[in-house]
């Protein structure tokens, strides 16, 4: 089907402006369809012809103005309005839609635990043609009124207050009007919900889950809703304009593509961040995290959008800086910027090395269609663009980027703004040029280096900044010395913000030589850090004696930076993590420094023949934080160690053990995502067969129950586990979004290369074809999840990059495997094969 470009999208709204949608939806007609209707009353400012988009199953009827047009015209999602003469129009469009089970459009799921059926809209980008007809481009703002017909028993959420219309039927539901919003805002979720509601600052506000998980969100209610009315109230203090909206609804729902959507009004959240399980305090912080992004964007999003699709950075990169700072100012989640530089900041590194690395903000020349802006939901849209705002306040100063924003908002308010008018709004608040600093940091690309370079004069010692890059810099430099008590413990001396100018190196004078020279401690700026070699020395054997989490979050991401960049050996980050991190107290770094170990150190950088030991390495790591827990305290650092104990486990007795005891010695007690970890490890190890997974199935049904058997079943080491896995991903498509992820998951394994090894080349023809037959949301599992990982050799680089020259393929698979491929480049080089 065709996707709309930027001149189409420019002519279109420079021939029609568009007023309202009047939308009613039925959700009784079956399991595969739902009837569609759509009224759409708009202006068109001189005579023409247009088109409106639509993926109907069956387009029955359509009429313009009254006189019916013929449905046969439909091609592709576009169905031509031809003749239109200057004045006002109504199209009304009668079709039957398909549910989705790939979490685009309007997205069916039946729990397996108890049967009960619910549907709710994801509709970005492109995807509300799959619920109804729209002119679908977010600068041809609306109001929406809509009407849903649903089963009795269930309740509708949407953008507005929703009220059942018994009058009209018992299953009869009306949303109230919106506001001007753009199309792939709208939001609806049907189904038969467990609901909390309260009231706060005179409107309603409501969180709602599947029936099932009601006990789990009875339990952090409190929590919830206390986090969702602070941001509430911390926004109203930064923004002179009100929250836009009538109710504030927040959804858990099953099967979500993304973290959470921003629908004004009717928040969707992934139904994960409602735990089943025991979870640690930083993933609780996380979701807090999203609670207060989302929010954000009521106002830098909902109340004021993107003209094109361009600009989608700057709503994720405003939310996200938001989000954390807010969470900071507002919450007992004090420490958010710690979690940001450890589980964010790698996230946008890592993207903007890679060949797909694009500016922040992406010429406009760079996003011809909506295919292409797809590609830019990276680590680049969110992690750095929110990196760079936090310089940006730090240059600008918190009360001028504040002023900024609330001119931005009271200007473009219901309307569509442009990167050019967010950075005349900025600038109108400040004596700074905020246009150079815009093209200095918004339309460049790549990572800058800094480095510090030491040395004396006249019995001083001073500090050189070096810069390999173009941008300029405002970052603190700390000054750290030994503690004369102890001598392992390290003290800040100093901590001094300087400017590193655009074309020159900066020098500062911390006096007589620290033992510890930091750049960028208080991580403001968004670069790689290197350290000197005393200092290097230094951080290899007293990183855990630096006082401050975030300056420790630092140091822990350049050495990342420098295993990455072939500067410091896997073995040497490896023994580092061991060394340090039994007596490291904060949770986030704890996190994320396993995770590279494992993830990319032990299964990825080092050969094969080097992987048992360094998973022995963890093991016993782990062991040590265990050990450190067993007086009850650090209940999440001793969660965090049992699951990656599991993971790096390469004998089965001791976790055999607690899964048949149902828990660890000392705690915890096993609960689902334990016992399903547990067995997926046991999979892979060959240590358990179908019998065990079927078993545990019947133990749990639920839905993360699926999946976790699906990763177990597909992490079996034998032929007929692997055949079946892959006849299920790439043959049969009734897998949903997330029961493809979970095979994908299970299926690669590093003890397994020689198993699988004849599926590579098969891997990349099936990914295509699955991708082209079921569209972007699977084409980005295959890519991230299906992809052959652990085959770290240069026949399957070689492989992969003449598919990739030689291949047509959708451009979601397209991007994932460019930067899956540039990834293996890079631990080849580290491997140093």
């Amino acid at each position: 089907m065709p996707v709309l470009t930027r001149d189409e999208a420019q002519t279109r709204a420079q021939l029609i402006d568009v007023h309202r949608y009047t939308i009613e939806l039925d959700l009784t007609r079956g399991e595969e369809t739902f009837d569609s209707r759509t009224v759409i009353h708009f202006t068109a400012r001189t005579a023409g012809d247009t088109f409106v988009e639509l993926k109907p199953a069956v387009l029955r009827a359509v009429t313009l103005d009254g006189q019916p047009l013929d449905p046969e015209t439909l091609a592709g999602n576009r169905l031509p309005l031809t003749g239109l003469t200057t004045g006002a129009h109504e199209l009304r469009v009668d079709a039957d839609m398909r549910y989705s089970r790939t979490g685009e459009g309007m997205h069916r799921f039946t729990d397996p635990t108890d049967g009960e059926t619910y549907v709710y809209t994801q509709l970005f980008l492109e995807d509300v043609q799959r619920v109804f007809a729209a002119f679908d481009q977010p600068d041809l703002k609306a109001v929406f009124a809509l009407t849903v017909t649903a089963p009795e028993d269930w309740t509708v959420l949407g953008n507005g207050v929703a009220q059942r219309r018994p009058d009209e039927g018992a299953g009869r539901w009306t949303i109230a009007p919106t506001p001007l919003i753009s199309t792939y805002l709208v939001a609806v979720a049907a189904g038969p919900w467990h609901s909390v509601r309260t009231e706060h600052a005179g409107l309603p506000f409501g969180i709602h889950c599947r029936r099932s998980l009601a006990p789990y969100l009875n339990t952090d209610a409190d929590e919830i809703l206390g986090i969702t009315r602070a941001c509430y109230d911390r926004y109203h203090e930064k923004f002179e304009e009100p929250y836009p909206f009538d109710s504030y609804d927040q959804a858990f729902v099953p099967e979500f593509n993304a973290g959470a959507m921003e629908n004004p009004g009717l928040v969707t959240f992934r139904d994960e961040f409602i735990y089943r399980s025991a979870v640690t305090d930083t993933e609780r912080q996380t979701r807090a995290m999203v609670i207060a992004h989302e929010m954000a964007h009521m106002w830098f999003g909902d109340l004021v959008t993107l003209q094109w699709w361009d600009d989608i950075w700057l709503n994720e990169s405003f939310a996200e800086y938001m989000g954390y700072q807010t969470l900071t100012e507002a919450t007992r989640f004090t420490d958010t910027w710690t979690d940001f530089a450890v589980a964010r900041k790698g996230w946008g590194y890592d993207a903007d090395q890679r060949p797909s690395t694009h500016s922040v903000a992406p010429d406009p020349d760079a996003v011809p269609d909506t295919a292409s802006a797809m590609l830019n939901f990276d680590g680049i849209s969110y992690a750095k663009g929110a990196s760079a705002l936090r310089q940006l306040v730090a240059w600008l100063g918190e009360k001028d980027f504040l002023a900024g924003i609330n001119t931005h908002f009271a200007r473009h308010k219901f309307a569509n703004a442009t990167l050019a008018d967010f950075i005349d709004n900025l600038a109108s608040a400040t004596d700074r040029d905020v246009h150079a600093w815009a093209d200095q940091w918004l339309r460049t690309t790549g990572v800058d280096t800094l480095a510090p370079a030491t040395g004396q004069a006249e019995g001083m010692w001073h500090v050189t900044v070096d810069r390999k890059g173009s941008r300029p810099h405002r970052l603190a430099v700390g000054a750290y010395d030994r503690d004369p008590l102890d001598g392992r413990s390290l003290v800040l001396r100093e901590r001094f913000e300087v400017d590193v100018p655009q074309d020159e190196a900066v020098t500062v004078r911390p006096g007589r030589r620290p033992a510890l020279v930091v750049l960028n401690d208080s991580d403001l700026t968004y670069a790689k850090i290197r350290l000197d070699e005393e200092s290097g020395d230094v951080v290899l054997r007293n990183l855990s004696a630096v006082p401050d989490p975030l300056t420790r979050a630092v140091l822990w991401n350049s050495l990342r930076d420098m295993v990455r960049d072939g500067e410091l050996e896997p073995a040497a980050y490896l023994e580092t993590a061991r060394v340090h991190l039994p007596y490291e107290t904060d949770l986030a770094i704890v996190q994320g420094v396993l995770a590279f170990a494992h993830a990319q150190i032990a299964d990825r950088y080092l050969h094969a023949a080097e992987r048992p030991a360094a998973l022995s390495t963890l093991t016993t790591l782990c062991r040590d934080l265990i050990r450190r827990t067993e007086d009850g305290n650090g209940t999440g650092l001793r969660l965090t160690a049992v699951r990656h104990f599991i993971d790096a486990a390469t004998q089965p007795d001791a976790i055999q053990d607690w899964l048949h005891t149902g828990s660890v010695p000392g705690g915890p007690e096993l609960d689902p995502e334990l016992r399903w970890r547990i067995l997926r490890r046991l999979a892979v190890l060959g240590a358990t067969d179908e019998s065990a997974i079927a078993a545990e199935l019947d133990r749990d049904p639920s839905a993360t129950g699926q999946e976790g058997a699906a990763r177990c079943r597909a992490a079996l080491p034998t032929p007929e586990a692997k055949a079946a896995a892959w006849t299920r991903m790439f043959e049969d498509d009734t897998l949903s979004n997330y029961l493809f992820t979970a095979t994908a998951q299970g299926f690669w394994q590093p003890e397994q290369t020689a198993l699988v090894r004849d599926y590579i080349p098969r891997y990349y023809r099936d990914a295509k074809a699955v991708a082209d037959r079921r569209g972007p949301a699977i084409a980005e599992a295959a890519g991230r999840y299906a992809f052959p990982h652990f085959a770290i050799d240069k026949d399957s680089l070689r492989l992969g990059e003449n598919v990739l020259h030689d291949t047509e393929m959708i451009p979601a698979l397209r991007r994932k495997l460019t930067d899956q491929l540039d990834d293996l480049r890079r631990a080849i080089a580290v491997r140093g094969d």
